[in-house]
This record gives structure tokens, C-alpha cells and sequence, in this order.
């Protein structure tokens, strides 16, 4: 009778299996909805009940989305579970209207916005060319330096050098104008307010 009044609301039908089988991600955020708002009466939430028979156990879809201040097809599709993009204040809000415990709103968050794993992509070491380098030791009297697209120093000349300080004792991950100017304690002499 439940599984045929969930239904009856436009949800979609719950995974079939033997109970122990896992539930997908989308399964598992509709049943966790589905089943807190089932726990949840409308008088206790100071709504009124109107003495009428309910088909559905609980708060029905279209009282917790006012309790929380949600369209109504929006929390349909949530608790249907397509809850990507959902932002946190929505999800704080249906915890509230939903009354869930601390380690509940958690498991909420974590059923709505799961974690992705997001592939590091290898950052390819930027090289200068000889030939540029070549250019740079051939000034003289002009300190000259290049800087990579993360600001990574990839070569400089000896007046550089001299006035910057030496970057060639720096390891070369140290060698980043950014990390440089910020977190150096001998920067700040370098450059006037």
C-alpha cells in the first residue's frame, strides 16, 4: 500500500531487489527523503490536518516544500533524486522543515551532493627555450626575467639576479614570483608602498 501511495505523488518506483542489494546514490536520496517525511505530521509542524484521510503516512510533498520554501516541482525532483546543482541553503532548509538531526542534515548533504573524484590533471613542467635564454644573459645593465603562465620563474639574467636575489639557490618549486613576493621576508624591502 505504501510503495502504490508513493507512486500515486509521481515518484518514481523504488529499486526492486533483495534488501541487502545496495541502493544507487539517486535511490538512496529518494528513500532517505521519502522516509523522514513520512515520520512527520502536519500538526507537528503547526499545520493543519483537516481531519481528512491522508494516502500517504507523514507530510505530503507539497506541505514540507512550503515548510522550506521550495517549489513544489523542485523538491519533487529532488526527492526523486536529481539533486544535482542543489545548493546548501536549499538542503539547510529542508533539513529544518524536515527537523533532522545533526548527523541526518550530514547524510542529506552527502546523499544530495556526493563527492566527485576529480581526476588531478599532470601539470607539464614549463621549459624556456636556449635560444631565449641566450637572450636574456646578452642584456646587460637591465635586470630582465621570464615568468611561465603560473608565474613559475623560467629564466632570468645576472642583473636580475642581483637585484631580486639569487633565484637559481632556490628549489624549483620555490621559484614562483607569486610565492616569491608573498612569503620571502626579504620582498617587502624590494618594492615601495
Amino acid at each position: 500500500m505504501d510503495r502504490m501511495d508513493d507512486t500515486s505523488e509521481g515518484a518514481a518506483p523504488r529499486p526492486q531487489g533483495p534488501p541487502s542489494a545496495p541502493l544507487d546514490g539517486r535511490a538512496e536520496l529518494s528513500e532517505f527523503l521519502r522516509s523522514r517525511r513520512a515520520r512527520l505530521q502536519p500538526q507537528d509542524v503547526g499545520l493543519t490536518g483537516f481531519g481528512r484521510h491522508r494516502r500517504v503516512p507523514g507530510l505530503r510533498r507539497e506541505e514540507l516544500a512550503q515548510l522550506a520554501g521550495v517549489s513544489v516541482a523542485y523538491y519533487t525532483r529532488l526527492e526523486q533524486g536529481n539533486g544535482r546543482n542543489v545548493s546548501g541553503e536549499v538542503l539547510d532548509a529542508i533539513a529544518r522543515a524536515l527537523r533532522l538531526s545533526d548527523a541526518e542534515h550530514a547524510h542529506l548533504t552527502r546523499l544530495a551532493k556526493p563527492k566527485t573524484v576529480k581526476k588531478k590533471r599532470a601539470t607539464r613542467q614549463q621549459h624556456m627555450r636556449p635560444a631565449l635564454q641566450r637572450l636574456l644573459d646578452s642584456i646587460e645593465g637591465v635586470p630582465a626575467y621570464v615568468v611561465g603562465r603560473r608565474s613559475d620563474l623560467l629564466g632570468w639574467n645576472a642583473p636580475a639576479a642581483a637585484l631580486f636575489g639569487d633565484w637559481g639557490a632556490l628549489a624549483p618549486k620555490d621559484r614562483n614570483w607569486a610565492r616569491i613576493c608573498f612569503l620571502d621576508p626579504r620582498s617587502p624591502g624590494l618594492f615601495v608602498d
